[in-house]
């Protein structure tokens, strides 16, 4: 890719940025939130074609001005927001085999769903992914859709794959099943380009690597011969101080508590408790129970059961308007299609979960007031954005993920419910979003910190829950505790 250069309303997103990878090769790119990679991808995959610049294939001037185009020279690329590739009430045989039976019909007006079910599992069997091929994909978790992707993507002729921080919903264990795919595919001949935040990541699977910084390119080199602080020194423009806030911890009388909580038999049992100005981790690998839990207590189940009380209060908390009415407020792992309003603007979005400050007579809302409130809070979290009339969709998966937390912030609520709050959010962004959650329990809210992360629980946390199969295995002491122990109880391990 020579010159490429985009830009949106109001954004200059790549200016002249050259990129260049190999067949057979594992490549990472990396920057900051809003640097510019994921923009350059959709380039090479054909998503934006209003670019300038030159895309270069084996010597030759290439085409790419759609998806079509893409593929056709075998440019396949994996986005991060898996909800957005995926059709919910398919089944995981017919995503996955989407691409043939369109293309593949030839004038036939029958599917051989025998046959689409077995090409489905050969591709699963190959990733080591168990996942029946006949059931609906909205009926997946998020790893689950993360997987049926990546296996639609290599059953193309597939010369190079794109992977946007395919691991970010991922366990160890199907972390591991995708490296040895990627290995396995660079045998093979297929170049790989490698999205993630994950720096041990990189250097585990990468050769190469390339920083972006500003929709600039910054440094390309051979992974090794960088340190991983002198990347995050060239994804940041400057020198990386501590990564989480020291905190004086003034914690009060218990807040908030859970009793005996229940969903479906993926939330068994549960009963916290967190204290005022406490931050308090919920601990435990994918598919532990983290996400349905956060999603119990926010009342956005009407399978859960369970008591919640705030301030010694009985709620009655029935569904996610009741919960905001009752103090709470949740920051959901999926935030494109829970956390955020991708086509509205950034001030609609900041303002959304407390309209009623904004209201004057009748149901008209003081739109110079509301403007004044969003602004401040897009400078407060330092959200990258030209104004606030900006759509949500054209700005960076950090700055989307500040927004998601900054419009609870004018509903000033009393429980903040965080679940995956870093994920596919760079290092600055991260230390951003630590520092406010620090500062939201300085002012004496009860935090609830959901992260399969066990650096982050270590490093931002009071207290933790320690989840495994939908139970509470073991409550500890951060300060009493270390990652070892964290995650023997996070697989299911028992300390006699």
């Amino acid at each position: 890719m020579k010159g490429i250069s985009i830009a949106f309303p109001g954004v200059q997103a790549l200016t002249e940025v050259d990129f260049h990878t190999e067949s057979g090769r594992a490549h990472a790119l990396i920057g900051a939130n809003g640097a510019g990679k994921s923009t350059l991808m959709k380039v090479l995959s054909g998503a934006y074609s209003h670019y300038t610049g030159e895309i270069w294939i084996d010597g030759e001037p290439a085409h790419i001005r759609s998806p079509k185009d893409a593929k056709a020279y075998g440019i396949q690329i994996v986005y991060q927001e898996v909800d957005t590739a995926l059709i919910p009430n398919l089944s995981v045989g017919e995503n996955i085999m989407l691409e043939q039976t369109v293309h593949g019909m030839n004038g036939k007006h029958f599917v051989h769903w025998r046959s689409l079910h077995q090409s489905a599992q050969a591709v699963l069997d190959r990733l080591r992914v168990n996942v029946p091929t006949k059931k609906l994909v909205q009926d997946l978790t998020l790893a689950e859709k993360q997987m049926v992707l990546i296996a639609r993507s290599v059953t193309m002729d597939c010369r190079f794959l794109v992977l946007d921080e395919p691991t970010a919903p991922l366990s160890q264990s199907e972390t591991e099943a995708l490296f040895a795919l990627v290995r396995l595919l660079k045998s093979e001949g297929v170049g790989i380009i490698f999205i993630s935040h994950r720096l041990p990541e990189l250097y585990e699977i990468c050769d190469d690597i390339t920083i972006m910084r500003d929709g600039r390119l910054v440094i390309r080199e051979e992974i090794a011969k960088l340190e991983q602080h002198e990347v995050v020194e060239h994804m940041l423009g400057s020198k990386l101080d501590g990564q989480f806030p020291r905190r004086e911890s003034k914690i009060g009388e218990t807040g908030f508590e859970a009793k005996d909580m229940y969903d479906n038999g993926k939330v068994n049992g549960v009963s916290l408790t967190v204290r005022k100005g406490e931050i308090v981790g919920l601990a435990g690998l994918v598919g532990a129970g983290k996400t349905e839990l956060c999603r119990a207590l926010f009342g956005a189940s009407e399978s859960a059961k369970g008591e919640l009380i705030l301030n010694g209060v009985k709620l009655r908390t029935k569904d996610p308007h009741r919960a905001v009415q009752n103090g709470l407020a949740l920051v959901p792992e999926e935030r494109r299609r829970e956390g955020i309003f991708v086509e509205e603007s950034v001030v609609v979005n900041m303002t959304a979960s407390s309209l009623s400050k904004f209201a004057g007579l009748g149901a008209w809302l003081n739109r110079k007031r509301e403007k004044q409130a969003a602004d401040g809070i897009i400078r407060d979290l330092g959200v990258k954005t030209p104004n606030g009339q900006a759509k949500v969709r054209n700005l960076s998966g950090g700055n989307q993920q500040k927004i998601a937390i900054g419009k609870w912030l004018l509903a000033d609520a009393d429980v903040y419910i965080f679940d995956e709050p870093t994920k596919g959010v760079d290092v600055g962004a991260k230390r951003d979003i630590y520092n406010l959650i620090a500062e939201l329990a300085s002012r004496g809210k009860c935090i609830l910190y959901a992260s399969s992360e066990i650096s982050e629980i270590m490093g931002i946390t009071d207290r933790v829950y320690v989840m495994y199969d939908g139970k509470i295995m073991k409550e500890l002491e951060t300060a009493r505790t270390n990652e070892e122990e964290i995650m023997l109880y996070s697989t299911g391990g028992l300390i006699r």
